[in-house]
């Protein structure tokens, strides 16, 4: 079978088009030094492993060799992975969407031979895809100086500082943050919010965990019923919805509806990640069985199905198998009938199976409207009873979706979201003190530090061995995010020096200091069209609202009054905007919340210090930090703190403020309240 240069590429993505008859090049000189010396426009199609409508067009167009003829003929063609080279999907997202047109993937774009934008678009039909492929090649043969044009003035554009672009002012480091200011913010929020179904008001839905953790926070500080209200409706209604893998754990990326019945199949490393820490918090704070469950059932879907041998963590499931989205997943009521027998009736009354189906083709997404308690209660059984019936059939079910054809794996290791389900599997372990949860997240960190670090920076993606791309400041961002929280799990000084050094190089290589942000690119990677920054919060946190938050919470572990500075800069830079509208600054909201009242210091000294700091963490109060030592140790904040009287003892400060010592969590919380009153 021919191959094409993809061939000798590690991303999956690019791999899936190594044998279409399209003369495909990666990103990279090779393909840009053509065009120019061709004189030939640029066509740049950008999609990922999991993503169907890439996939539909692949066999649509890609794969056709009348239709490659085209491509070949008329445009040097380059395929990009958007998860390995996220810079140069963020470029010309924002040039489609300059353009006034709908961003999204499968992107195609034209480009000039000096890689500058005209025109593009995301998915097209067959026929309409080569009509407007032979359009083009016209008007660059006719019309090119007008072509040019076009392009530098996208160009143009798209280099606009984003100070500019939306109007981010040098505010004052030392201002207050107010209460008020929270309120006014989670108001307009609000307004936004879908009562019935949980999430913002809107289809299709995607999780955006950002918005809950600040939703919690939120309620924390000012004990606003209808913040935790919002969380624990959408917490809840995603639980018990088809976005969930009610059989063997994990969420999709999305649901196509507002009542997260019917996902979009594909299971993103990065969602489950962050939404594992999510549903800790949330049990920290309510204690709700259900929030556990997913927890624990999440993590065990990572370990299954997304886990390598060295400790790394694989990026995604396909929505696809067999050509067909959700397959994998689905049930006629027949099957459950024939695997589950007896059981069929009960099962398929909790999970709302229908003889004709409830979704596609006679199948059934399986969903719940209850909790297992209230089911219980309705079928006269204790809820150990239901929970062990439910154990049994799922694990029924899943020997027998074992054997089905299972979905695409994208078995690339991508730093960035690698931190982020670090971070979710340390915040578990916090919380619940599964000794597995701590195993999997010192492994995965142990491979980050031997695997993707390159002396002072960090690769971006791994596979078959090898490590490759200089890491974006998302992998930065996440990593010393992730260490931070390790640090403060185990105590294990190592994973803070591990942080403030990775701190170091993102200060001296991604810093702007005329914009008091940090770039998304390092000084030292190859030169795009535009050098952009991340601002806004999406499905995943911005990669400078991380870097500001993990700034902060090192300046106060650390006692570096340059970092606390550098995070204050940042957030009084974009505070005029996050108080118009948090939907989109959810993770910078969050560090709002950590500045209207002091953060607390709580160092804990002596033998008991790691079983205090368990007992610290079965409360929720995320504005703290944690430091701990059998004795003395060299970090600032536990200089000269001794366990008093042989005993292990607790130290909680505010502001370079210490309260006298006290020797039981209990007595030590009572200082916090106290001094949170202040």
């Amino acid at each position: 079978m021919a191959t094409n240069r993809l061939a000798q590429e590690t991303s999956p993505y690019l791999l899936q088009h190594a044998h279409n008859p399209v003369d495909w090049y990666p990103w990279g000189k090779e393909a840009l030094a053509r065009a120019k010396h061709e004189d030939k426009p640029i066509l740049v199609s950008i999609g990922y492993s999991a993503c169907h409508w890439c996939h539909v067009m692949e066999r649509e167009s890609f794969e056709q060799e009348e239709i490659a003829a085209v491509m070949n003929a008329h445009f040097v063609c380059i395929k990009v992975d958007r998860e390995e080279r996220p810079d140069v999907d963020a470029i010309y997202m924002d040039a489609v969407q300059a353009m006034g047109l709908q961003g999204g993937w499968p992107l195609n774009v034209i480009l000039t031979p000096d890689a500058k934008p005209f025109y593009g678009g995301t998915y097209f039909p067959p026929r309409q895809w080569v009509s407007l492929l032979e359009q083009i090649a016209e008007a660059y043969g006719q019309q090119k100086d007008q072509l040019l044009a076009s392009a530098e003035k996208f160009t143009e554009d798209l280099a606009q500082s984003e100070s500019r672009k939306y109007g981010l002012e040098a505010g004052d480091p030392a201002v207050v943050y107010r209460t008020e200011e929270l309120e006014a913010m989670f108001g307009r929020l609000a307004n936004g919010f879908d009562r019935k179904r949980g999430g913002m008001n809107k289809a299709p839905k995607f999780p955006m965990p950002s918005i809950y953790f600040f939703l919690l926070r939120y309620h924390q500080l000012t004990q606003q019923a209808d913040a935790l209200d919002q969380a624990k409706l959408t917490l809840n209604q995603m639980a018990f919805g088809g976005i969930y893998d009610q059989v063997g754990g994990g969420f999709a990326r999305y649901s196509v509806d507002a009542e997260w019945f019917a996902p979009h199949f594909e299971k993103m490393l990065y969602d489950n990640g962050q939404l594992i820490s999510l549903y800790t918090e949330a049990y920290a704070l309510t204690k709700e069985p259900l929030y556990k469950a997913v927890v624990y059932q999440t993590i065990a879907f990572v370990a299954r199905e997304l886990t390598n041998a060295e400790g790394g963590f694989y990026s995604a499931l396909d929505a696809d198998s067999e050509g067909e989205e959700g397959k994998f997943y689905v049930w006629t009521k027949a099957e459950l009938d024939a695997v589950l027998g007896s059981d069929s009736e009960w099962f398929g009354d909790y999970y709302h199976v229908k003889d004709e189906g409830n979704w596609e083709h006679g199948k059934n997404i399986l969903y719940r409207t209850q909790t297992e308690e209230e089911f219980a209660r309705r079928q006269n059984l204790s809820a150990a009873e239901v929970q062990l019936k439910l154990g049994r059939a799922h694990a029924t079910l899943m020997q027998t979706r074992a054997q089905r054809v299972r979905p695409g794996l994208d078995d690339k290791v991508l730093c960035s979201w690698n931190a982020l389900m670090l971070k979710g599997l340390t915040d578990a372990y916090r919380v619940f003190g599964e000794a597995d949860f701590l195993n999997m997240a010192t492994r995965n960190a142990a491979f980050l530090r031997s695997r993707m670090r390159n002396g002072e920076q960090l690769w971006h993606t791994y596979k078959d061995g090898r490590a490759s791309l200089p890491g974006y400041l998302e992998d930065y961002a996440a990593v010393i995010e992730a260490y931070t929280h390790l640090y403060q799990a185990t105590f294990e000084a190592q994973w803070l020096r591990e942080a403030d050094q990775l701190t170091q190089y993102v200060v001296e290589n991604f810093y702007d200091a005329e914009e008091e942000l940090f770039f998304f690119t390092d000084a030292r990677s190859e030169p795009l069209i535009a050098r952009k920054k991340e601002l806004f919060d999406n499905v995943i946190p911005a990669s400078n609202s991380v870097m500001a938050t993990n700034l902060y919470f090192l300046g106060q572990l650390l006692d570096k009054p340059s970092y606390r500075d550098l995070s204050d800069r940042m957030l009084a830079r974009v505070k005029k905007l996050l108080l118009g509208n948090g939907q989109y600054l959810a993770n910078w909201a969050c560090l709002f919340t950590y500045r209207v009242r002091p953060t607390v210091e709580i160092a804990i000294v002596g033998e008991d210090y790691l079983s205090f700091r368990r007992e610290f963490d079965q409360s929720y109060f995320p504005n703290k930090v944690l430091v701990g030592a059998a004795a003395e140790s060299e970090l600032p904040l536990l200089e000269d703190r001794y366990p008093q009287d042989g005993r292990t003892t607790v130290y909680v400060c505010y502001n370079k403020a210490c309260q006298r010592p006290v020797y039981q969590v209990a007595d030590a919380w009572a200082q916090v309240e106290e001094g949170n009153k202040q």
